[in-house]
């Protein structure tokens, strides 16, 4: 069975909106688009790279694969993530697209939870959910995700779209690994690991 992993890029507080550029997404007026680039490290690149070496597949959103279709398609080929990004294959969940052109992309059919569940079912490698914050918490809710990897910025912004948004389903989590870079983004790893406990002190 493959597993489906949210990989995403958070300030301290909890935001992943338009972490790459002032104009990759500025719905609902956020202002801070770009936000990542300044409080990265190469120590986070690396980190990055690594949640790719064992995934051959991404998930994406309809408004993330927008953003990644018209990016890097035409990227800078000395990139080593633009060919990674280009050769692994797409799904992409829409309920507006009726084609996706970008090489290795599949739009997927009918009830997503129910695609989803299909394709966790499937033969092959990982499956990285790569930004899609709606997409992402309708994972959640139908208990679909086995692992988040998430990087967290040192840098608060305040508004904007966020990965656990209100009325996100309550979980414990189990942590695989946890590092700090030396730029002091924190890079976790972490799987569901069922509902959370409550006590006293």
């Amino acid at each position: 069975m493959r597993k489906i992993i949210v990989c995403t890029f958070l300030t301290l507080d909890g935001v992943m909106q338009a972490p790459g550029g002032p104009d990759e997404d500025a719905e609902s007026g956020f202002e801070h688009g770009g936000w990542q680039k300044p409080v990265t490290d190469d120590e986070v690149g690396a980190a990055i790279a690594g949640w790719y070496e064992h995934a051959d597949a991404m998930l994406l959103g309809r408004k993330t694969y927008d953003i990644f279709a018209s990016y890097w398609p035409t990227a800078d080929p000395d990139n080593p993530f633009t060919h990674r990004m280009n050769s692994m294959h797409k799904y992409v969940a829409s309920r507006t697209l009726t084609s996706v052109e970008w090489q290795n992309s599949t739009l997927l059919e009918g009830d997503i939870v129910d695609a989803v569940r299909t394709l966790k079912a499937s033969d092959g490698g990982n499956v990285n959910v790569v930004g899609s914050g709606d997409l992402a918490q309708t994972l959640m809710r139908h208990g679909l995700v086995d692992e988040y990897r998430l990087t967290i910025h040192p840098v608060i912004i305040g508004t904007g779209k966020r990965l656990f948004a209100d009325g996100a389903i309550p979980a414990a989590l189990e942590p695989v690994s946890v590092s700090t870079t030396k730029g002091g983004t924190i890079v976790g790893v972490y799987r569901p690991n069922g509902k959370p406990s409550y006590d006293s002190y």
